[in-house]
């Protein structure tokens, strides 16, 4: 029986009070439902319900620790247009993931 690595992704959440929350995590559907119920992070329980806005799959879970702190240093409106789809903001965000990756920027981990 084979199982299947779960992946890991960077996620946005659009709180109640128009804040957006950056986070982590390898079941993004899950960690909506925790949010909402008050049982996700501790920014997001006073400001609940969160609803999802961007989401970014990533090949490793190094990468998505990555990236996830890239996107919470950026201000508000770059990651706004991140949300958006302004792949002027994102690719300089991936590339700087891909090329701090363990191996070189083009390196696959054995998993895939």
């Amino acid at each position: 029986m084979t199982t299947k690595a779960k992946r890991w992704s960077v996620y946005v959440v659009a709180c109640n009070d128009d804040s957006l929350y950056v986070g982590l995590s390898n079941d993004v559907v899950a960690r909506v439902v925790a949010h909402n119920a008050g049982k996700g992070a501790r920014y997001t329980c006073s400001r609940a319900p969160v609803r999802l806005r961007w989401r970014w799959d990533c090949v490793t879970g190094e990468d998505a620790r990555r990236l996830e702190g890239l996107l919470k240093r950026l201000p508000r409106r770059r990651r706004q247009q991140v949300i958006d789809g302004n792949a002027v903001v994102l690719l300089p965000l991936l590339a700087e993931v891909a090329a701090r990756r363990r191996g070189g920027p083009f390196k696959r981990p054995a998993s895939l």
